[in-house]
């Protein structure tokens, strides 16, 4: 009996080993299972942030004056590609054909996509798109604008090299640059067509090289808008694709400039030439005979921080007073004509009473010698007005105010108070330009009777929502004649341009102090005499089924009449007749086709002249898909980017690896030559928007970049650049970064969870073991105890 219960008791000690053998096994079993997984885990992320790394920089690193940007691994920072370009110019007769090199480095150890934004002329007609790789040269091609952008993407994403040429404006581009690989250059080359400007016997080209921060309002309730009675309001935002033309911004108290550019001018101009000049930039001029010349930046190279203008002028008796050229394409002949009407000024007769509204920016971005040229252009303005003429001053920033509350006799008194006014003011603030031009055009009163209404504005044009003051003009203009006065060393030229042809007015551009009376003084010239009114242009013996512009603007002293237009015959024969008056004195010439010269790209000028004549008249249709349909066949048919097409040029060949990272740079720009960062961005978070430069002062202007890595950075260090071969300057950049990162010394998650199981497996170990010894000892000592008999 007492045998059978000593068994029993041994079975049942024997199977509780067994559950607590199980139970450790299990437990050895999992917690072996979730270290092998947290390993493998562990070792993938190692992998791939390796490859990350790969990418990245430390600040001591860095050898030579760069600039970082922040990346989400803490104390890595993104060294930017750098941005070179070459231009070249030339200029035959009135026509101008520009090409635009520009060279993506990528210094770095990674992958990156570059995006730059930058101005062009915006009457340019951008027809060619080539990327070099290597030795090979890839075409762009046309492609309506939603379209291009997919297969960009999907170039990008399947790791092949592409370009994406984006209009955001008439003067504002995007060229986008995707898998640039390490240490590689890319090359990418643009060309454009674009007509030479004449007034006053001068003949002159601008080349712009940086686009200017621009103001771009919020959008606001009383723009909302309900879409088909549904009930829900979306606000209309007046900055269209705001982010578009947008970029970050050096401070150039802090860093290098950057973005060298080399320009070559070469110059034919048909006439016997007699001055050439550089209006802001030092230039080597070379002479080949009496009507060429070539002009080369002095240097080579110089930054990116304001615009080229280059002027020049016919020999005494030389100046040409019409011109006519022609272009034979797929069987249509394209001209582009020019005549200066003369100058018929009755002496006899009294000047004409004027009413004068004045309009100075003095908002922040016109700080330095901006403000300086405003306030010696007004000043020397309000002196040249008449007695007889009526005025009033209005100034803005994100204020305003309307100095005499309406217009005022130009007596003596009230001339000296507005200028010791307008010497008065300083630059500040933001450019809410809306709600002073329709003071000036709605708050002024009636026009008196006999009297012409000229409103004048003075300002940089440095604004994003260009369509809403357009708008304003197109309403409320009246009799009134607007007349635009560009200022400072980048101005928005295409808001000036525009805001003169649709106000019916003129554009005067001032980019140094000493340019302000010379080209005031022609702007006095226009104010002061008779507009030559009612032009138009007919063909006799031949049938022309579009002229551009249409309608024609009003002209002024010295300003000629410029047309192209579309014939539907290679060999036109006939005359083409341009009528106007001025007063009361009618004008007429006519020109014969058949005596036309040859030109080249002349059918790109009229296509770029014909989609603009269609976005000036945009207001009057109703049927926004419609108009976007007439740009984009027009566009199409003659190869031009325009606000609903693009180029887009694709590698056949993937270059990046699938298992590369691809980092995500927008290239930043110089501040215009001039400027004060402080006024436009504040002086407050200056030191966190800046990093410092190269201690030594010599980094070259090609070292000095900043780019993102994606996911992109928070706005604020979108404007944060750095060359910084210091951890000064990187830790500035790095506790603005939108991520939190861990100090150094923090333990990782998955660290600690691998601790544990380990532990946790060793306790169990050690538990299971002792619980079996524990048991086997206390049988021993059981065993011994009854063979003794105890």
């Amino acid at each position: 009996m007492f045998l059978e219960d000593e068994f029993a008791i041994g079975r049942m000690r024997m199977r509780r080993i067994s559950i607590s053998f199980l139970v450790a096994a299990t437990a050895f079993v999992a917690c072996l299972a979730a270290m092998l997984g947290l390993a493998s885990a562990a070792r993938a992320e190692a992998q791939q942030t390796s490859g990350q790394l790969a990418a990245l920089v430390r600040p001591n690193d860095v050898n030579s004056g760069s600039l970082l940007f922040p990346s989400k691994e803490p104390g890595f920072f993104v060294e930017a590609p750098r941005l070179k370009t070459d231009v070249t110019i030339d200029v035959s007769g009135p026509i101008a054909r520009v090409k635009v090199t520009q060279r993506f480095q990528n210094p770095s150890q990674g992958w990156v996509e570059g995006t730059y934004v930058f101005p062009l002329p915006d009457n340019s007609a951008v027809d060619a798109l080539k990327m070099q790789i290597g030795e090979r040269f890839i075409e762009g091609q046309i492609k309506p604008r939603q379209e291009a952008r997919e297969i960009y993407e999907q170039a990008k994403a399947e790791g092949k090299k592409t370009a994406l040429l984006e209009q955001q404006r008439p003067n504002i581009f995007t060229n986008q640059v995707a898998n640039i690989g390490p240490g590689e250059e890319i090359v990418v080359q643009i060309e454009y067509q674009q007509a030479v400007r004449q007034s006053g016997g001068e003949f002159s080209l601008r080349f712009p090289m940086v686009v200017a921060p621009r103001y771009n309002p919020a959008p606001i309730v009383q723009t909302v808008e309900f879409n088909n009675g549904a009930g829900f309001a979306t606000p209309s935002d007046p900055v269209e694709n705001r982010e578009k033309i947008e970029a970050p911004v050096l401070d150039p108290r802090e860093n290098a400039k950057i973005n060298p550019v080399s320009l070559t001018v070469n110059l034919k101009a048909g006439f016997p030439l007699g001055d050439v000049t550089s209006s802001f930039h030092a230039v080597d001029i070379g002479q080949d005979g009496d009507q060429a010349r070539t002009i080369s930046l002095k240097g080579d190279a110089v930054p990116a921080d304001k615009d080229f203008e280059l002027t020049w002028k016919a020999s005494p008796g030389k100046m040409p007073s019409a011109g006519l050229f022609r272009e034979v394409k797929d069987g249509k002949t394209y001209l582009l004509a020019f005549v200066t009407p003369p100058t018929a000024l009755d002496a006899a007769a009294p000047p004409a009473k004027r009413e004068v509204v004045f309009v100075i920016d003095n908002s922040g971005s016109m700080s330095g010698p901006s403000i300086e040229q405003a306030r010696q252009s007004l000043a020397l303005a309000i002196s040249r007005l008449n007695p007889d003429d009526r005025f009033n001053v209005i100034r803005f920033d994100d204020t305003m105010t309307d100095y005499f509350k309406g217009l005022v006799s130009a007596t003596p008194d009230n001339r000296e108070r507005a200028i010791a006014y307008v010497r008065g003011l300083t630059a500040d603030g933001g450019t809410e330009m809306l709600p002073a031009l329709e003071d000036a055009l709605r708050n002024q009163g009636p026009v008196a009777s006999g009297a012409l209404r000229q409103v004048v504005f003075l300002t940089d044009g440095a604004i994003g929502n260009e369509q809403q003051l357009f708008q304003e003009i197109t309403a409320n203009r009246g009799d009134a004649r607007v007349f635009t006065v560009g200022i400072g060393s980048a101005p928005n030229t295409y808001f000036m341009t525009k805001a003169a042809e649709i106000g019916r007015g003129t554009f005067t551009q001032i980019g140094s102090a000493d340019q302000v009376a010379s080209r005031m003084g022609e702007l006095f010239a226009k104010l002061q005499n008779p507009a030559m009114t009612d032009i138009a242009a007919t063909f006799k013996g031949v049938e022309a089924e579009d002229i551009t512009p249409n309608p024609m603007p009003d002209l002024y002293s010295g300003e000629p009449v410029v047309l192209t237009a579309e014939l539907q015959q290679d060999k036109p024969a006939g005359k083409l007749q341009i009528v106007g008056k001025t007063g009361d004195q009618p004008w007429r010439v006519e020109m014969d086709i058949a005596h036309a010269a040859d030109g080249n790209g002349i059918s790109k000028l009229w296509a770029r002249r014909k989609i603009d004549d269609f976005e000036a008249r945009a207001y009057q249709r109703q049927d926004p898909a419609g108009l976007d349909k007439d740009i984009e066949a027009v566009a199409l048919a003659h190869h031009l980017v325009s606000r609903v097409t693009s180029l887009v040029a694709v590698d056949v060949t993937p270059s990046r690896p699938v298992n590369e990272p691809l980092g995500s740079a927008k290239l930043p720009i110089n501040l215009p030559e001039g400027w004060d960062f402080g006024k436009i961005f504040g002086e407050t978070d200056g030191a966190t928007r800046r990093a410092a430069a190269d201690p030594a002062g010599n980094a070259a202007p090609e070292q000095a970049v900043a780019v993102t890595q994606e996911p992109a950075a928070s706005p604020e260090i979108a404007n944060m650049m750095a060359a910084v071969p210091t951890a000064k300057a990187a830790t500035l950049i790095a506790q603005k970064s939108s991520t939190v990162n861990l100090p150094q010394t923090a333990t990782r998650a998955d660290e600690q969870i691998m601790r544990g199981l380990t532990m946790l497996l060793l306790a169990l170990t050690a538990a299971s073991g002792l619980a079996i010894w524990r048991r086997r000892i206390k049988g021993l000592v059981k065993a011994g105890a009854k063979r003794d008999g105890l």
